[in-house]
Parts: C-alpha cells; structure tokens; sequence
C-alpha cells in the first residue's frame, strides 16, 4: 500500500496523535517512515513583525528553535524505530511551512503526508491561515490529515 509515510509534527499534543497514527500505519503498511519538523527563520525587520534585535540574538532563538525541533523529530524516531521501523529524522528551515512540507515529501518520495489540523475556525483560520488546507489544496501527493 504505502512505501514511504511522512508525517509532519509541530510538538503539539495533537499532532503527537498525528505521529501515533501515521507510526500505526508504517506498521500496518510496512513503510517507512520519515518525521518532519518544519522550523521557522527568526523575522529580522520590523514589518517582518519582530522587534529588533541583533543577529546574534536572533542566531540564539533559532538556534534553541532547531534544539526543540530536534527533539521532537528524534522522539518520533525512537517510537518508531521501537515499532521495527526505519525512521528518517528531518528538520527543514523555512517560513513557508507548506511548501516545505510538500517539497520535502516529494524529494524523499513519500506516497503519503500525515498531519494535523488545528481545527481553527472563524478570525483566527483566516488570520493564521491554514498550513494543512495550503497542504490540501497544493499537494499532488494523497494527505491524510488527523484532528
């Protein structure tokens, strides 16, 4: 059925449970599994909407940003590894969440993208946006997307 899952985690308790299933379904499937952990740059100017700061400051926050994300991809590929999986453990720097999401299945080929949705409604959907309904809508591969 599926070779290749990835699934992306942001370290919420939801998508923990995203993590869980798609770890159920690598079993189930006998596939790979590949974590991905999207992290975001530090915004550097004003009407990026950050205060400013030195570089080396925001080298700091990025820096401890890539340490947490670490974390979270190598707790995935523990619990998976412990399930007999082969886990690849990714982090990928970018402020456009989607697209590196979707850029990432496709260049580790992956048949399947497993997520989250936040389930955000109303001012805060169309403030925040949706990177799940960006991955929805732009994706050619199939999304599975969990609440």
């Amino acid at each position: 059925m599926y070779q290749r899952i990835l699934v992306a985690s942001d370290g919420s308790p939801l998508s923990k449970k995203a993590v869980s299933s798609a770890i159920s379904l690598a079993v189930t499937c006998g596939a790979e599994l590949i974590a991905l952990k999207v992290v975001p740059r530090y915004p550097q100017s004003y009407f990026e909407g950050s205060i400013g700061m030195s570089a080396e400051d925001s080298k700091r926050i990025e820096a401890g940003w890539m340490e947490e994300s670490q974390k979270i991809v190598d707790a995935i590929k523990k619990s998976g590894e412990s399930k007999g999986l082969k886990v690849k453990a990714l982090l990928v720097k970018s402020d456009m969440v989607s697209d590196a999401l979707i850029s990432t299945a496709k260049k580790h080929k992956a048949d399947l993208i497993v997520m989250a949705s936040h389930g955000r409604k109303g001012m805060k959907r169309l403030l925040l946006g949706s990177e799940t309904q960006q991955v929805l809508t732009h994706s050619e591969i199939p999304v599975l997307v969990l609440r």
